[in-house]
Formats: structure tokens, C-alpha cells, sequence
């Protein structure tokens, strides 16, 4: 938790999961957004958690505010820095509601969610995927910048 390999200090080449999670990450159209339960089973492999350890090993790389938890909770530690992308791109929000006031919104999950279609055949939820949605990774991308990925670490992620 928190040490980096040595492969990722020398900025060498990354997992071939680490590449097919990030491949599915840029994937995602502006104002979309994939759960990390989505992501593993539009790859077929791994989990909510291996895919929640991608993002945050490598996440800064690709537009890691499209990859988020199923409750729609925004990130935490990056609630302002995902809000403005979400605004930005028209992400569907939804208030925090009750007395909860000041509170951030969350994530309209019903209309944000996307299922992985090519844009213009969007079905607007995520699901019914099997089989592998990526074909490799782009094998350009390196080590976290400066920022540091903004992701949790396995043992925090809920399931989905």
C-alpha cells in the first residue's frame, strides 16, 4: 500500500491488466461513467478491487473521474477536482439531498452510468457485457505524474 515497485519507479512498462483497465478508462465519452465493477466485467477479469488498485497505481494517465464507485459517492480527497471534470463535461448529478446541506452531489448513476456501446448507440446502463472490450493498451503510459493517481486502495473499495 503506498510503495511502488521498482519497476514503477524506473517508469518501465505496465502490467498487462494495468493496461487493459487504463485502455477501458479513456474509453469512457465525457460525461459518461463506468463503475469499477463495470470495468472488470467488461474485461472479463479481475474485480472492482484490482481494477479500483489500477486506478490508483496509474489512474492520472487516463480520465480517472470517469471510472467511480457504484453508490455514485464522489472520490474522496478529490470530491472539488472530479466535480469541476463532471461539470465541465455535463456529467448527470443529483443533489446530496435532506439535511445534508453544503454537501457535495453525487452522481446521477441511472443516467451517467455507460455500458460500453460506441457513442450514438448508447443504451445509458452499464451491464451485459461477458466477454474482452479491450484489445491491449495504448504502451505509452508511465509511471503516476507529479499529482499522484487519484484512486483508493484495494481494502477501500465497496463491491460493484
Amino acid at each position: 500500500m503506498g510503495r511502488m515497485s521498482d519497476e514503477e519507479r524506473s517508469g518501465g512498462a505496465l502490467p498487462d491488466y494495468a493496461e487493459l483497465v487504463l485502455d477501458v478508462a479513456e474509453r469512457i465519452p465525457p460525461g459518461r461513467v463506468m463503475t469499477y465493477g463495470d470495468v472488470a466485467e467488461w474485461l472479463g477479469e479481475g474485480g472492482p478491487r484490482q481494477v479500483g488498485r489500477v486506478m490508483a497505481l496509474y489512474g492520472s494517465a487516463v480520465p480517472w473521474w470517469r471510472v467511480v464507485r457504484s453508490d455514485g459517492v464522489l472520490l474522496p480527497g478529490h470530491e472539488l477536482r472530479a466535480l469541476d471534470h463532471y461539470r465541465d463535461e455535463g456529467t448527470p448529478l443529483r443533489d446530496a439531498g435532506g439535511a445534508s446541506r453544503g454537501s457535495l452531489p453525487k452522481l446521477d448513476m441511472r443516467r451517467a452510468r455507460w455500458d460500453g456501446t460506441p457513442a450514438g448507440a448508447d443504451a445509458g446502463r452499464a451491464g451485459g457485457h461477458s466477454g474482452s472490450g479491450g484489445s491491449g493498451g495504448s504502451g505509452g503510459r508511465g509511471a503516476p505524474g507529479p499529482d499522484g493517481p487519484p484512486g483508493y486502495v484495494p481494502e477501500d473499495l465497496p463491491e460493484g
